[in-house]
Order: structure tokens, then sequence, then C-alpha cells
């Protein structure tokens, strides 16, 4: 059976580093909403706070702009968390 989550009911796997860089960055959710607007991404700080706790999907879109804002690569975003 095909399935869309991870194996702990997540809808990306993205989310934990995405908090993990974020914080590292020391900064907000907002702040990392304003940075991913002012390159084009229309994204608010709401979305981003979906996706660090895995309720949202992310797209691979957003997945480009979310690695080139906190310096990391998208292969660095996608390394699953246990």
């Amino acid at each position: 059976m095909f399935t869309n989550k991870t194996s702990d009911g997540r809808n990306n796997v993205c989310g934990k580093q995405i908090a993990h860089y974020r914080k590292k960055m020391e900064k907000s959710q907002r702040e990392l909403a304003d940075a991913l607007q002012l390159l084009g991404l229309d994204i608010d700080k709401n979305a981003i706070q979906r996706m660090e706790a895995g309720k949202r999907f992310v797209t691979d879109i957003e997945l480009v702009y979310l690695a080139r804002v906190l310096g990391v690569s998208y292969e660095e975003l996608l390394q699953e968390v246990k």
C-alpha cells in the first residue's frame, strides 16, 4: 500500500531539519518567512510552523528556497531525523 507520510505520521521529512537549521541561525519562524519572501517565495510564519511540525507538505520549490536561506543543501534538509 502506498503511503505519503513518514513512519511517525508526518507529512514531510524536512520539517525537523528546517527547525534545526533555523534555530542554529538564531532566527524566528517569522524571520525565516520574511527572508523567504525577500527571495520571492510567498510564505508566512504559520506555514513555517506547520512545516516544522510535520503537518504541511513541502514542495520542491519551497525546499530549494529553504535550503538557500538556511545555507545548506536540499539533501541536508531531506535527511530524515529519527
